[in-house]
């Protein structure tokens, strides 16, 4: 029965490698591949965001006090995970994969992946779940890939598919999913990955549609800030200043990063007993400013409604900084985007109680768009998710901004796999 099996299946597989025949459209067998990616990655990205959610709320019952010793088991556990079921590595070692490994991702880090970094973005660390979901997303873009029998540009193409999939199914944007999924790779040679912009675009859309239906979601902002009015060219001029300043602390957030890596790294203790201390300080810091905990998907809007003091704005700044920073270098599992993003938006409210006749949307979008494409390098794809997730519809301004923190960036770059050359597979 399974030599029956197994026959059926390579039929199946040969009638899958022969040209569609009578077509008139452009699209091709290799269409399906990528829908069927893309179907699948929002499949895990819905599954994986429910299940964060409600622990989520779970967690979230501690307070107070209580928030200190929740952190630090949490951060325990997620170090017990990693040390037992194995590294699932960072987002350097996805860049690694898709540039020198043939664009192959291996499934087998899935599980330690999914259940460390469960428990880092649940417990309130300031890591984001959008780095987790692109290495198992794009990890099964690899496996389909093996299993439809891709070889070389094929199968990085749909890895890089797999990855703007889960990119996408959390940020709702999917030509900025499928832009980032290129340029992360790589910021000065994207265009050796142009072949799988479609491959992506189409793997995005798909996974996006599949994400709204599991978990119900709508169309519009993420995060409420006013309305934006253009008020003549100066608003670029501003723009580029905002920018200035954000790429400014950009440039403080990595050499933070640079100065706790050298702490955590001093002494070689297994990454249960880094994460446990992590979580201690970071639990200190929540109970502290509470607004600083988790990776700020909602905290944003709490920052812009909330009306807050100049020097309380400039308190949670410094710590949420440090948040970041501690979380990132003590082996805690996820990504710093939305984190950057919480940061943008707390220097644009701070300009904004400097010159109050600031425009307030203008100050924090363009301090975001600066602050992320300052440490990640992504300047394109960064203006399009911001304009889906600000509603801010004016993407020049953005633009500028997010080409002045990529060209004033440090000529090193943050994730260190992006500064190597390209060799030949």
């Amino acid at each position: 029965m399974k030599i029956n099996r197994r026959r059926r299946l390579i039929r199946t597989f040969n009638l899958l490698d022969q040209p569609i025949r009578f077509n008139p459209f452009v699209f091709s067998r290799t269409f399906f591949m990528w829908a069927v990616t893309g179907l699948v990655g929002g499949i895990i990205a819905g599954g994986y965001w429910i299940v964060l959610e409600h622990f989520t709320e779970f967690l979230a019952e501690f307070q107070g006090w209580q928030v200190i010793p929740t952190m630090a088991i949490c951060g325990l556990l997620a170090g017990l995970v990693i040390h037992f079921i194995g590294d699932p590595g960072e987002i350097h070692l996805i860049v690694n994969n898709i540039r020198f490994n043939k664009g192959k991702l291996e499934p087998k880090n899935n599980p330690s992946m999914i259940l460390s970094s469960l428990f880092c973005v649940a417990s309130g660390g300031s890591l984001g779940p959008e780095a987790p979901l692109v290495q198992v997303t794009g990890s099964t873009g690899t496996w389909l890939g093996k299993i439809f029998r891709l070889k070389g540009e094929e199968l990085r193409s749909l890895s890089i598919a797999g990855m703007a999939s889960g990119f996408t199914a959390l940020f709702g944007a999917p030509l900025g999913g499928s832009l980032f999924s290129l340029e992360i790779l790589h910021h000065k040679h994207a265009v050796e990955y142009y072949k799988a912009i479609i491959p992506a675009l189409v793997a995005s859309c798909f996974s996006y549609l599949m994400f709204a239906l599991i978990i119900h979601l709508g169309i519009g902002a993420t995060w409420d800030l006013k309305a934006y009015h253009y008020t003549g060219v100066y608003d670029f001029l501003y723009a580029t200043l905002f920018g200035i300043v954000g790429t400014f602390f950009g440039w403080i957030f990595i050499f933070v990063v640079k100065f706790f890596k050298k702490i955590f790294e001093y002494r070689q203790f297994p990454i249960y007993i880094k994460t446990f201390v992590g979580g201690i300080i970071l639990g200190i810091i929540a109970y502290n400013f509470p607004i600083t905990r988790y990776f700020g998907h909602n905290e944003i809007n709490q920052l812009i409604g909330g009306n807050f003091g100049l020097n309380f704005l400039i308190l949670i700044l410094v710590f949420k900084i440090l948040a970041i920073a501690i979380t990132v270098t003590s082996g805690w599992r996820g990504g710093f985007i939305i984190p950057l993003f919480f940061v943008g938006t707390t220097l644009g409210l701070i300009i904004h109680n400097l010159f109050p006749g600031v425009d307030t949307t203008l100050a924090i979008v363009s301090c975001m768009a600066a602050i992320n494409a300052c440490v990640t390098r992504t300047p394109m794809s960064t203006t399009i998710i911001l304009g889906t997730l600000t509603g801010f519809t004016y993407f020049v301004p953005i633009l500028f901004a997010s080409l002045t923190g990529y060209f004033l960036a440090p000529r090193i770059p943050f994730i260190g796999s992006q500064s190597e050359k390209l060799v030949e597979e």
